[in-house]
């Protein structure tokens, strides 16, 4: 509240001393006159004042005398499971398989093109080193290509390999499923029979071959005939085959002309690569396709004559009239 009663203290600013009922401004200076003085008094209640808590030390986490019912899992996160989840459908594994082989497979094709390239660099190298001298660049170019073309394409081919025998058993059980029939061969026999040397010439066409018949739903009882895109494939991979088994072998004999001709046979067996790994691309892709073939889009199946009705010819059959009709899946 404001000093004195009756009046006004003196000016702190000129002195003077202001007549009472003037104000609280100084008439002469205009300095404000009223000093106040506030006191701040806490409200009345009647609840105790909380005793302080004096700190405690650190004893250890807690002990129990059995052990606790609460707690995480043991072991690492797992994502909440649906009433709906399940083991994955063969064809969706395949799907899935055939869009990470394709990509390598592109791999493989490029990487043995390169080596195929440069062994007949090596080979033009050879026949030109009968005569004149060879630059140091041209050699250094050269067997740095054959070295990167060469491991880089077995790099290519083996992880291609991984993903091919992985599609073609997914590819085979997805396939059986589409039919309703039972896959009488297992996965162990798969394998071996893309491993197994000799047995991995006849095995992989005639798995594939399976596959596709039932992929297009023909009748079980019938005997499976290859497409003409399959037939193509089966003797590129023979081929590519025993051609890579006979430049191995090649590469124990000596001599200058043995050399020569090892290189010529490297140059060939990664061309044959080269092909083989394009024509499985599109193997891959007609297989899968005929596993889960587009039901909006129209198709064309063919038919031939036959004694008492029209029956479906097979893939590869080639009618003289051809009629179109509701799904089935075109030829490879």
């Amino acid at each position: 509240m404001p000093h004195g009663s009756t009046g006004l203290p003196p000016c702190p600013r000129c002195g003077r001393q202001a007549a009472p009922g003037s104000g609280v401004f100084c008439p002469w200076c205009g300095r404000y006159l009223a000093a106040m003085e506030w006191v701040a008094t806490p409200p009345e209640t009647t609840r105790p004042r909380p005793a302080a808590v004096p700190a405690q030390r650190y004893t250890g986490p807690p002990r129990y005398r059995s052990v606790p019912r609460w707690g995480l899992p043991v072991g690492p996160w797992r994502a909440p499971s649906d009433a709906g989840d399940g083991p994955v459908p063969p064809l969706e594994r395949a799907r899935w398989l055939a869009g990470q082989l394709i990509p390598v497979l592109w791999v493989t094709v490029v990487v043995s093109a390169v080596a195929a390239v440069a062994e007949v660099w090596r080979y033009g190298l050879l026949l030109a080193s009968r005569s004149d001298a060879l630059s140091p660049v041209a050699v250094g170019w050269s067997d740095a290509m054959v070295w990167f073309g060469g491991w880089s394409s077995i790099a290519a081919v083996i992880a291609a390999g991984v993903l091919t025998i992985s599609w073609s058993l997914w590819a085979y059980r997805a396939a059986a499923d589409r039919s309703g029939t039972r896959p009488w061969r297992s996965r162990r026999r798969v394998v071996a029979g893309w491993l197994v040397p000799g047995w991995n010439l006849v095995a992989p066409g005639s798995l594939l071959a399976e596959t596709e018949h039932a992929a297009l739903e023909l009748p079980v009882h019938r005997r499976p005939s290859p497409s003409r895109g399959l037939l193509v494939w089966w003797a590129l991979w023979g081929a590519s085959v025993l051609l890579a088994a006979l430049a191995l072998v090649w590469r124990f004999r000596s001599g200058t002309q043995a050399l020569a001709d090892g290189v010529v046979l490297h140059a060939w067996a990664g061309l044959l690569a080269a092909v083989t790994a394009y024509r499985t691309i599109r193997l891959v892709r007609w297989i899968t396709a005929l596993l889960e073939p587009d039901p909006r889009s129209p198709r064309e199946l063919l038919v031939r004559p036959a004694a008492g009705g029209v029956t479906a010819a097979s893939p590869t059959a080639k009618p003289p009239a051809p009629a179109t009709t509701a799904p089935e899946a075109p030829t490879g």
